[in-house]
């Protein structure tokens, strides 16, 4: 997926661009900023960590077990419950749904098929990027809910202190994925420190 990407952006842009990963995204986004690093401004892991906490992994094994049986209902109404009772909280179920309508919302119109979704999850099983997270050089952001029932507070410390140039924005009682005016204006101010320096730099250059 990394690579197809790289296809893509080189393509489209031809030059390195600001990348948001978020949750499953940013998994394929890590891979991404250590493998396609002159593609890369700047990174943002938006509710994503280089794994899934065991929690994380056991709810998302139960989905890819009832979307290969096409119990469609029960896989949306299995990851709700598990986002919604973790976080115990009215800001956390809202999340949930709002997460669940953007997750589901392309498998729930072809239920027939969910080989997409399935492999989808075993890669995210198997994700385990801890080791090359050094290999990240860009500018990065890993910014998230400290109440994240897919991940938690000590994974998305651990990513942050493993890349070279992290900056870590964790907000209280916040779940997945993380959401706000808080979140946009740090998120904004991260991407915009990046176009600041750039512009700084070409002035001196030009000097």
């Amino acid at each position: 997926m990394s690579d197809d990407y790289a296809v893509a952006i080189r393509r489209e842009f031809g030059q390195a661009v600001d990348l948001i990963g978020i949750s499953t995204g940013g998994s394929i986004a890590q891979h991404f900023a250590a493998d396609h690093s002159d593609l890369v401004r700047r990174l943002v892991l938006h509710s994503s960590a280089h794994t899934l906490s065991e929690a994380g992994k056991a709810s998302q094994l139960r989905l890819e077990h009832l979307a290969q049986e096409r119990r469609w209902r029960e896989a949306y109404s299995e990851t709700f419950h598990f986002m919604s009772d973790r976080g115990g909280s009215r800001k956390l179920t809202a999340d949930a749904a709002v997460w669940l309508e953007s997750l589901f919302a392309g498998w729930l119109m072809t239920p027939d098929d969910p080989s997409a979704l399935v492999v989808t999850i075993e890669a995210e099983d198997k994700h385990d990027f801890k080791r090359r997270l050094g290999e990240i050089a860009v500018p990065t952001l890993v910014v998230a809910g400290d109440s994240d029932p897919f991940y938690d507070a000590a994974l998305f410390r651990e990513t942050a202190s493993g890349i070279p140039n992290a900056k870590l924005v964790l907000y209280e009682g916040m779940g997945h994925p993380a959401a706000g005016n808080r979140f946009e204006r740090d998120v904004r101010e991260f991407l915009l420190a990046g176009v600041e320096q750039e512009t700084a730099e070409a002035a001196f250059s030009a000097a």
